[in-house]
Parts: structure tokens; C-alpha cells; sequence
């Protein structure tokens, strides 16, 4: 491995990445990189479910948890080799999310990770700080007592996750908490936007989420969320769910988007 490279480690067969380390400066476009990291993925050995759908939780989880980081080529053989699957279901998986935005092509330079501008992602932090409001208040719309006290357990380990501190912990933390509210919001088109806009500042939000001053910061503002939730109160559950992105934007991008 050349000097300097970043050492990741394998996705595994759910499609959920380990990152030793989170890697990345950023430069000029939001998130960029300055050289593209060695990557390793482990074959994908689930015959239950469609491959393609593998195929893309995999790559997903790669670029959500900085496996793949904005601007690096994506090298058919070499995926194809890795993940032990044919070109053509890889290549079905690589469409659909360059349709999505998370992949771009160029001409001279083939098939990579979108790389997302200043401005674009301030856009990406608005608009999803409205979709998570919204999912909150049909969150309390819909759900029943079990779901609240479901919603109360996972914002509990999400705390825990924070107080700890490893990024991968919180990072499933927070997918299954924010799982969770739009599963009892009923609100697929929401769930689906989130986690698309969620990919697309993923390297931002590991910058916000690599400042511990933020992991305490946080840690109040989920809490201030699940009372509100709990309480049934759409409207402060609303301010609180906007003040959350806000500040994870004013973290990441050291202004904040409202």
C-alpha cells in the first residue's frame, strides 16, 4: 500500500461497513478528498433477496460510512471481484444510484462518487430538516404507545451510541432511530428522500459527527426531541427536529441553513 493511503475494512455480507477510521479533510467542493482510498469489499453471499438491492445497500453503506468518499472512481472488475457478483447485476445496481445523484459520470474519468458543492449541500441540510419535521409530526400522528416506547429505546441507545463515541455505532444508531420514525409516520417518500440526501452530505456529516464537542450537543437535542414526542406536542417536536439538522449543518459547514 502506497504512504498515506487509508486502510478500510470490508464490507460484510448485510451490506453494513466497518470504517476504522474516518478519513478526509475537506477542500474546495464539499467533502472532497485529495486521494481516493484503498477499498476492500467482501463478497455478497445472500441468495434470499434480490442481488442487485445488495448491491446497492452495500455500496450505500460504503459511501455512507466513507468507504468510497465523494470523487473516487468506481472500478467495475474491481467491485465485481470483491463483491463476487457478474458486471451485468453490478451494473444494474451502478444506474440506479447515478440515477439517484449518489454516482456521477464523466467522459474522461468513467464512473465516481458525486461530489456535492457548498451550496448544494446547504440546499440538501434544508430540505431535509423539512422531511424529518414533517416525518416527526406524522410520527405522532400515527404512532401507537408501542411504537413511542420502541422509538424511546432506540433514542436511548442512539444517546449511548454518542456518549461512546465510535462512528459506526452511531451511525447505525441513528439509521434505525430515524428508521423507525418514518416507518410509524407512514411516510415512505420521506424515508426515501432522507436517506437519499443523507448519502449525498455523507462526508459532511462525518465531519459534524467526528467533533465530540457536537456528541453532547447532540445527545440534548435527541432527548429534547423524544420528549417532545413522547408528550404527543407536534409543534415543539417539529422545532426540535429542525433545530437537530441545523446544527449538524452548522457543525459540518460552519454556518447554519434556516
Amino acid at each position: 500500500m502506497a504512504k498515506g493511503a487509508t486502510r478500510l475494512v470490508a464490507i460484510s455480507g448485510q451490506g453494513e461497513p466497518q470504517a476504522r477510521r474516518s478519513a478526509g479533510a475537506r477542500q474546495k467542493s464539499a467533502g472532497d478528498t485529495a486521494a481516493a482510498p484503498v477499498v476492500r469489499l467482501a463478497p455478497l453471499r445472500q441468495p434470499s433477496a434480490p442481488l442487485r438491492n445488495k448491491i446497492i445497500a452495500a455500496l450505500r453503506s460504503a459511501i455512507e460510512t466513507g468507504l468510497l468518499v465523494p470523487g473516487q472512481r468506481l472500478i467495475e472488475k474491481d467491485l465485481c471481484d470483491q463483491l463476487a457478483v457478474s458486471r451485468t447485476s453490478l451494473r444494474e445496481a451502478l444506474r440506479e444510484l447515478q440515477a439517484e445523484g449518489i454516482l456521477e459520470y464523466n467522459s474522461s474519468r468513467g464512473l465516481s462518487v458525486s461530489r456535492i458543492s457548498i451550496d448544494d449541500a446547504k440546499n440538501a441540510y434544508r430540505i431535509r430538516a423539512v422531511l424529518e419535521a414533517l416525518a416527526v409530526e406524522q410520527f405522532i400522528e400515527h404512532a401507537d404507545d408501542a411504537q413511542l416506547k420502541e422509538l424511546r429505546q432506540e433514542g436511548e441507545r442512539l444517546k449511548r451510541a454518542y456518549r461512546g463515541g465510535v462512528l459506526d455505532e452511531i451511525l447505525l444508531a441513528k439509521r434505525t432511530f430515524y428508521d423507525r420514525i418514518c416507518a410509524g409516520a407512514k411516510n415512505p417518500i420521506a424515508f426515501d428522500m432522507i436517506n437519499r440526501l443523507v448519502l449525498r452530505t455523507s462526508s459532511l456529516r462525518k465531519v459534524s459527527l467526528s467533533r465530540k464537542a457536537r456528541h453532547q450537543q447532540s445527545i440534548a437535542e435527541i432527548e429534547a426531541l423524544l420528549d417532545a414526542i413522547q408528550r404527543r406536542d407536534a409543534r415543539r417536536a417539529r422545532a426540535a427536529a429542525i433545530e437537530h439538522v441545523n446544527n449538524s449543518a452548522l457543525s459540518a459547514l460552519g454556518e447554519a441553513v434556516q
